[in-house]
Parts: structure tokens; C-alpha cells; sequence
């Protein structure tokens, strides 16, 4: 192996082993709630990120509830979610955990809980009407899922749950009324009076999605920039940002993050976290289109240029910084990959309002259409050894992620399911490829923010795909290339008001 990769490969994992911790407990209290005989426990891992919730209670059903509660008070809508491991053997096959929203903390309390029982595995939304009144629930075809989450979409309360790997299955109800502010929080019940229950939460996100009225575009929320382990899922948010921080770019030396916000690129110590303003000249209207080379000494961004009213056009400069040089003169260009070698840039290019792959030398040139569709084709990347280029396509009527070879020839799909599948990033070692996918009720073409999105891990060998992430987000996420040196991690954006 080369001796500056392997390098950096070590510096990477000693790096996120060590220092990437500061996380705090999104909780503000925790507490007992309807008196069980054993009192229960939070305890938080700072630096694991994860949550012990221990409780007893005789039950949560009926017109009584007994249970440990994790809670904040919260307003509006909001998407809670969690994975979620029970320890031990316990000692009923009910016990529960989960995600609950109480209007109060008294036992006989109005609520909603997503719940996931132990024993049988059995799944559901679980709600009480009125005060005193008897509990209900929705069930969900899903058993023994492991990643829980608990969305309030103005009078409607919608679970989703799923074994991590897996998409998610939902139901939902819009026959509870509760108010405007809510106790929102992890529970968990023993079933049994006499024992305490423990489980584990791990990649806790509490999440306030943009207003219904929110102008995409014009108007943005809140940025975490989150770091994420593809064997394990584990999660870490190392940076934040009141608007819209997008495309993290991981350098190949694995120190740093590049990504762009309003216009313009910043770049991130992986070791002290501190943000700096990448130079780029005049270049100060950049779109998430930017991407650095194979040997990491230079970086292409997409500016939208005034004078060409305002088309994204595409540049390269040192990734230390300095003043761009154009390469396209031919608009709109969006970037998305460099050749292994460097000589060539391969780019998103609109053309009488079709968009389709193009290439074109590093230093400029005449540029070379790679695919003709009259649909989007999108998202082109190199793979690392050169021999093909991957793709998004609305080809079939939906957005899939396609492969063709490095001059143009051979178009094969490799992905064919029901969801739009966006940006197609190869790992460095060429194994593996993350992507992004929206829902089927998102358009083909279409790639907005602030939607429910999942980041998939396929195998290039066999074609096997999981799901590694269960994001809120989208446009911005993962629109560039973000693997870590090691192809252990990556690096991408998820949303919500901060």
C-alpha cells in the first residue's frame, strides 16, 4: 500500500477514536412517572453518545401508566428517533421501550408512544384519548425492530420503526388530541413491579423539521455536520450551524472537512474543530458542486457566475486556496468528479434545458457528452481505478443509480427499486458505494431539502444494499464525494432548527 495513504488511514482511525466526543444529553430531565415501586435511572455515555434508561413499573396500559421517563418539554411538530437495544433477560414478555409524548406527567395522562415489547417483539402506537381513559394502539407489521422513531405532523402522530438495515414500516393516527406543548421523551416500563428493565438508546435525534410554509432555496434551518461509521452506524455530529451548511467534502489526508455555506467554502479541523474560510477568489456564489482531486492538491467548484446570468460555471483551484481558473465555457456545468488522473472533470451539464453527463480536460477545453437522455442523468463520479463512471438517471421514470464505462459506453442500471436514488459516491478502496434515496412521493428529478431520506451502503461485488443512516434531510446531504481516506466513514449534513 502506498506509505502516505497508509498513513493517513492510521491517522484517520486513531483521530475518531479519540477525538470526536463533546456530545451533551438532549434530555432535560428524567423521572418516574405514575409512582412504581422501584425508581429508575438515566445515565449518559458523553463518550459514546448513548443512554442507559433503567425503569421498573407494573405497566403502561389500560387507564395507568408506570414508567422511567426522558423527557423535554417541546412545541409544534417534530421528528424524534432512536436505536434502540434492551439488556438482560428480563423477566416479562412485555416489557417495553420507546419514544412517548404525554400531556402530562401524571400517570393517567392523555398520550402517544411508539413501542417496542420485548419478549414477542410486538410493535405499536399506543394511544390514550382522554385522561383516565383506556389505551389503544395501532400495531405495525414490523416485530423486534431496532431503530424507533416518533414523528408529530400537525394532528397526525406517525411511527415508523425497522430492524437497522431495513427501510422503515409506518402507521399512523390522527385521533389523538394533545397540546400545542407536550412532555416528548424515551421510556421504558419492566411489566413487573419487582424488577427493574435497562435499555440502551443509541444515535438519539431530536428533530424540528422546516415549516409547511418554508420557501426552499430562499429560506433554510439548521445544519449538523455528522460523521458516520458504515460497518457499525454509529453516528457523530461534529459541527453545527443556525442556516445551511452543505457537501462535506473529507480530504485525502484526513484531516479536514470542506464544505460550502452561503456561497462560499469553509474547511474543518477533524482535530480542534476550527472553521476556516477556504479562498476562492472572486468565486463567492458556489453552489454544493465541489469536489477535489485524487491527490488531493486541487478542488473544482461550481460559481454561479453574474455575467452569464448567473449559470453555475466550473473552476478549479488549489485545495489550499487561491484564485479559480475557469474550465467551462459552455453553461450551466455542475461538477461531481475528477478522473483518478486528474486530466479530466466529469459534470452535470444543461443543454436547451436537457441535462445530461459531460467531460472535459482539466485545463479547459472542448467538452465531451458521455449520455443523451431527455431525462436528468446526474451525480457522475469516477471510480477510483478509472474503468467506469456512476451515475443518478430518471431514465426509467425513476431516479436510479446507473454505471457506465469511462467513455460513455455500456449504460447498466444497478439499482431498480421503488424509492429515487441520488449521488452515488465510490469508496476510495473501490468496494463500496454509499447513496442517498427519497421516497417515491418525491419527484424523479426532484432532490429538495428537509425530507425523510435514507443513506444506503451496496456492495460492488455482489450488489447487496442496507440501509447505514435514517436521515432528515436531503438536498446537501451527501451531494459530493465524503468518504473518510480508510473507507470506514463518512461525512454528511442532516437538518433541523437548531
Amino acid at each position: 500500500m502506498n506509505p502516505f495513504l497508509l498513513s493517513c488511514i492510521v491517522m484517520t482511525s486513531q483521530l475518531l477514536s479519540s477525538n470526536l466526543y463533546s456530545a451533551e444529553n438532549a434530555f432535560s430531565a428524567n423521572v418516574d412517572v405514575g409512582s412504581p415501586k422501584l425508581q429508575g435511572a438515566l445515565a449518559y455515555d458523553v463518550r459514546a453518545d448513548e443512554y442507559t434508561l433503567s425503569g421498573a413499573g407494573e405497566n403502561m396500559w389500560a387507564g395507568e401508566d408506570q414508567f422511567h421517563f426522558a423527557y423535554n418539554k417541546m412545541k409544534g411538530d417534530f421528528i424524534v428517533r432512536a436505536e434502540i437495544e434492551f439488556k438482560g433477560e428480563g423477566s416479562h414478555e412485555h416489557r417495553k421501550a420507546g419514544w412517548i409524548i404525554r400531556e402530562s406527567l401524571a400517570g393517567d395522562s392523555k398520550h402517544v408512544a411508539a413501542s417496542v415489547h420485548a419478549g414477542d417483539g410486538l410493535t405499536s402506537l399506543q394511544f390514550r384519548r382522554a385522561k383516565e381513559g383506556e389505551t389503544e394502539e395501532v400495531k405495525s407489521s414490523d416485530l423486534g425492530p431496532s431503530v424507533v422513531q416518533l414523528e408529530r405532523r400537525g394532528g397526525r402522530y406517525i411511527m415508523s420503526t425497522a430492524v437497522f438495515g431495513q427501510t422503515f414500516a409506518t402507521v399512523e393516527s390522527s385521533e389523538i388530541e394533545l397540546p400545542d406543548e407536550v412532555y416528548v421523551g424515551l421510556f421504558v416500563c419492566s411489566h413487573d413491579a419487582d424488577e427493574r428493565e435497562s435499555v440502551v438508546f443509541r444515535n438519539v435525534r431530536i428533530v424540528r423539521p422546516a415549516p409547511v410554509d418554508l420557501v426552499q432555496y430562499e429560506e433554510y434551518i439548521g445544519s449538523r455536520l455528522e460523521l458516520l461509521n458504515v460497518s457499525t452506524g454509529k453516528r457523530t455530529v461534529v459541527h453545527t450551524e443556525e442556516d445551511s451548511l452543505q457537501a462535506p467534502n473529507w480530504t485525502v489526508d484526513g484531516k479536514h472537512l470542506i464544505y460550502n455555506r452561503n456561497g462560499k467554502l469553509y474547511r474543518m479541523s477533524l482535530y480542534t474543530r476550527e472553521v476556516s474560510l477556504l479562498d476562492t477568489g472572486f468565486a463567492d456564489s458556489n453552489n454544493n458542486d465541489h469536489v477535489l482531486s485524487f491527490d488531493g492538491k486541487w478542488i473544482g467548484i461550481s460559481h454561479h457566475v453574474e455575467e452569464e446570468n448567473w449559470n453555475s460555471t466550473i473552476y478549479t483551484l488549489p485545495v489550499s486556496g487561491g484564485e479559480p481558473r475557469k474550465v467551462t465555457d459552455v453553461n450551466p456545468s455542475y461538477l461531481h468528479g475528477w478522473s483518478p488522473d486528474g486530466t479530466f472533470l466529469i459534470y452535470t451539464g444543461g443543454r436547451n434545458g436537457i441535462y445530461n453527463i459531460y467531460k472535459i480536460p482539466s485545463s479547459g477545453g472542448e467538452e465531451i457528452q458521455l449520455t443523451d437522455t431527455p431525462s436528468l442523468d446526474d451525480g457522475s463520479e469516477y471510480s477510483p481505478d478509472g474503468k467506469y463512471i456512476y451515475f443518478n438517471s430518471a431514465r426509467t421514470g425513476t431516479m436510479e443509480i446507473w454505471r457506465i464505462d469511462a467513455d460513455g459506453e455500456n449504460p447498466t442500471q444497478i439499482t431498480n427499486d421503488e424509492f429515487n436514488n441520488w449521488f452515488p459516491h465510490v469508496s476510495p478502496d473501490g468496494k463500496k458505494i454509499v447513496y442517498l434515496s427519497y421516497s417515491k412521493e418525491v419527484a424523479a428529478d426532484a432532490h429538495p431539502f428537509y425530507e425523510h431520506v435514507y443513506l444506503w451502503l451496496m456492495d460492488i461485488e455482489t450488489g447487496d444494499a442496507k440501509v447505514i443512516a435514517y436521515i432528515y434531510g436531503g438536498q446537501g446531504t451527501i451531494n459530493v464525494p465524503s468518504w473518510s481516506p480508510d473507507s470506514e466513514y463518512v461525512a454528511f449534513v442532516s437538518n433541523s432548527i437548531l
